[in-house]
């Protein structure tokens, strides 16, 4: 793994360390972090800009009237809206080697325009100003978050193995709480929810950061960037939602 502490310069030829220009050559640590620095900002650029098509699709959506009429009358099609950004993140996740990076970024929106859809009932439940600030409050937690997994020294590979079965967890929970209805349960899961997607989020910026060693300078670079933009924007999205049922503001 390269190092991107490392102090060591690279080997110039015989005046190549200072050109007539004057400028010196770049330390190979510097050079590595400046592609990290750009690789990551490729992952926020990405990540940000779906979650952002989601809020506005998810908006627009729900404004036009068609989101209750597909959810409320229910039917076949609304249960190929809800489970089409699962489909997306499947085919991403298992086919990334064979798709190109293009058709992955098409993907990728064509997964933030189904969540938007998906996602259009928050705004028939909860009030918009409640979303607003649930809002806010996940991207700052996030960005807190996310700066922590980018530069603590600490190594969470461990704390992402706990939290990948606690998500499995959940998925048994919430699928057990469907036939319970139990209030209780449910705030225990939105409660566990929170802590463990804001786990996830430090844990996923630690991961991308270190597997740009790996992936520096290979084809797979581009489509890395793709698939780290989806990990933190479910991140955030899970984080959100299970937030949203602490700060969200009922319509009713």
């Amino acid at each position: 793994m390269a190092n991107w502490n490392d102090p060591r310069t690279t080997r110039p030829g015989l005046g190549a360390s200072q050109g007539f220009t004057g400028a010196s050559v770049p330390r190979t640590g510097e050079v590595f972090d400046a592609g990290l620095r750009k690789h990551m900002l490729s992952i926020y650029n990405y990540m940000t800009s779906g979650v952002l098509l989601t809020g506005i699709v998810a908006m627009l959506f729900a404004q036009s009237g068609m989101a209750a009429d597909l959810f409320v009358n229910g039917g076949l099609l609304s249960w190929v809206v809800i489970l089409a950004p699962l489909g997306f993140v499947l085919a991403m996740s298992f086919g990334a080697n064979r798709f190109s990076r293009g058709a992955l970024q098409a993907m990728f929106w064509g997964f933030a325009i189904a969540m938007g859809l998906s996602l259009s009932t928050v705004f028939l439940v909860y009030t918009g100003s409640s979303i607003a600030a649930t809002f806010f409050a996940t991207a700052g937690a996030f960005a807190g978050l996310s700066l922590f997994g980018y530069t603590t020294k600490k190594d969470l590979s461990a704390m992402g193995t706990f939290l990948v079965m606690g998500v499995i967890g959940l998925l048994i929970a919430m699928v057990v709480n469907m036939f319970l209805q139990s209030s209780g349960l449910e705030l225990a899961i939105s409660f566990l929810g929170v802590l463990i997607f804001a786990g996830l989020t430090a844990y996923d910026t630690q991961r991308l950061k270190r597997e740009y060693a790996h992936l520096r300078g290979t084809e797979f670079a581009g489509k890395a960037i793709i698939l780290g933009a989806l990990s933190l924007y479910l991140d955030f999205i899970n984080m959100f939602l299970f937030l949203l049922r602490f700060m969200g503001a009922s319509r009713e």
